[in-house]
C-alpha cells in the first residue's frame, strides 16, 4: 500500500466526534419531547392497522381518521390513565397511613363458616388462626417494610400529575402527525435500518414493530380489562374507596403484580364487617379476574408476535423499573430485537477459513 493510500485515521476521529457531538447536542435540544416522541410512536405503532380500518371506513380521508383516533386515544387511554395516577396521588398519604399501620393490626379469627368448605376449609381456618394468633407484629408486621418500599415507589410515580398532563398533551400533537404522516416515517426508519445493517435492519424494525403491538395487546389491553372488572365487583360489592383501589389494581396489573391484592383485600374487609354473602361473591369473582390474564394475555400476545412469553414479561418488568412506564414497551422492544438478532448470528454458518 503507497503511503498517500494508507487510511487518514485522524480524520475518520474527527468525523466521528464531530457526529457524535451532534447526536448528543440534537437529543439534548429534543430533550424534553422526548417522552412524549417515545410514547406517541409506541402508540402509533400498536393501533396502525386500526387506524388504516377507520380510514377505509371514512373513505379514504386520513384527516378524519386522525381525529376520530385521537378521539379513541382520549377516551381509552389518556382520561383512565389521568384518573388512575391523579387518584393515587390524591389519596397518597392515606395508603401510606394504612400500610403504616399494618404492625398494630391483628387479624380477627376466621369465621365459623369457613371451616365447613370442602378440602379446603380445614387448612384455610388453620392458616387464617395462624396468621390471627401472632396478633400485632406478626405477619403483616413483617411485611410493611416491603409494601412500604412499594407504596413509595408507585406514589412517587404518580405524584407529578402536572409533569404527566404536559406529556401526555405533546404526545397528542405527535401522535396526531404521526398518524397523518406514517408511511413516510416508516420508510424513513426502514431506510435507516437498511444503512445501518443491511442484512438484518429491516426485520429488526419489523420485529420492534411486532413486539409493541404484542405489548399493547398483552399487557396494557389484560391490565385494562382486569381493572376495568375489579373494580366493577369492588363497587359492587360496596367496599369503600372503590376508586382508588381500580387506580391501584391498573398500576399493579401493568406492573406484572396481579390485581389480587386489592381485590382480596377488599374481600376480607367484607367478611370484617359481617357481609358474608357479598364477600363471597367478591372473592369468587376476584379469584375468576385474577385468572383472566392466564388465558388473556397469551393469546393477545401471540397475536402480535411469536416470542417466548418469559422474554415479553422479563422486558415488561425489567423496562419498568428501568426506564418508568414507557418501559413497559422499550424493555420488550430491547430483548425482543437483540434476542432475534443474536439468534442470527448465531445461526448463521461461518465463513469457512482462508487456506494458508
Amino acid at each position: 500500500m503507497k503511503p498517500q493510500d494508507s487510511p487518514d485515521i485522524a480524520r475518520a476521529l474527527f468525523i466521528i466526534a464531530i457526529l457524535c457531538a451532534l447526536t448528543v447536542g440534537s437529543l439534548y435540544v429534543m430533550r424534553p419531547f422526548l417522552p412524549g416522541l417515545i410514547w406517541a410512536t409506541m402508540i402509533v405503532v400498536a393501533t396502525w392497522p386500526a387506524m388504516l380500518a377507520v380510514e377505509r371506513r371514512c373513505g379514504k380521508r386520513r384527516g378524519i381518521a386522525t381525529l376520530v383516533m385521537l378521539l379513541i386515544l382520549l377516551v381509552v387511554i389518556v382520561l383512565p390513565l389521568y384518573s388512575a395516577i391523579s387518584t393515587l396521588a390524591e389519596h397518597g398519604g392515606e395508603i401510606m397511613g394504612l400500610i403504616r399501620n399494618l404492625p398494630s393490626y391483628t387479624l380477627p379469627p376466621p369465621p365459623m363458616w369457613i371451616h365447613d368448605l370442602p378440602m379446603i376449609g380445614t387448612r384455610i381456618a388453620g392458616e387464617w388462626q395462624t396468621l390471627s394468633d401472632a396478633g400485632p407484629g406478626g405477619l403483616l408486621a413483617r411485611l410493611e417494610p416491603y409494601v412500604s418500599i412499594a407504596a413509595h415507589w408507585l406514589i412517587g410515580h404518580a405524584a407529578s400529575v402536572g409533569v404527566f398532563v404536559i406529556h401526555m398533551v405533546v404526545t397528542v400533537i405527535i401522535t396526531g402527525i404521526l398518524y397523518m404522516q406514517g408511511e413516510k416515517a416508516a420508510a424513513y426508519v426502514l431506510r435507516f435500518a437498511q444503512r445501518v445493517g443491511p442484512r438484518y435492519g429491516e426485520e429488526a424494525v419489523r420485529l420492534a414493530g411486532a413486539a409493541i403491538r404484542a405489548v399493547a395487546l398483552g399487557i396494557v389491553v389484560t391490565a385494562v380489562l382486569q381493572s376495568a372488572l375489579g373494580g366493577i365487583g369492588l363497587a359492587i360489592a360496596g367496599v369503600p374507596g372503590a376508586g382508588v383501589l381500580t387506580a391501584l389494581m391498573l398500576m399493579l396489573c401493568l406492573a406484572q403484580i396481579g390485581p389480587g391484592l386489592p381485590l382480596f383485600g377488599g374481600a376480607i374487609w367484607l367478611f370484617m364487617h359481617d357481609s358474608h354473602v357479598a364477600a363471597i361473591l367478591l372473592a369468587v369473582w376476584s379469584v375468576m379476574v385474577v385468572m383472566l390474564d392466564n388465558f388473556v394475555r397469551p393469546v393477545l400476545i401471540r397475536r402480535g408476535v411469536n416470542l417466548s412469553m418469559l422474554l415479553i414479561l422479563s422486558g415488561v418488568l425489567g423496562g419498568m423499573f428501568a426506564f418508568g412506564i414507557v418501559g413497559l414497551f422499550i424493555g420488550p422492544v430491547i430483548l425482543a430485537v437483540s434476542s432475534t438478532l443474536l439468534s442470527a448470528w448465531i445461526n448463521t454458518p461461518a465463513a469457512p477459513a482462508a487456506d494458508a
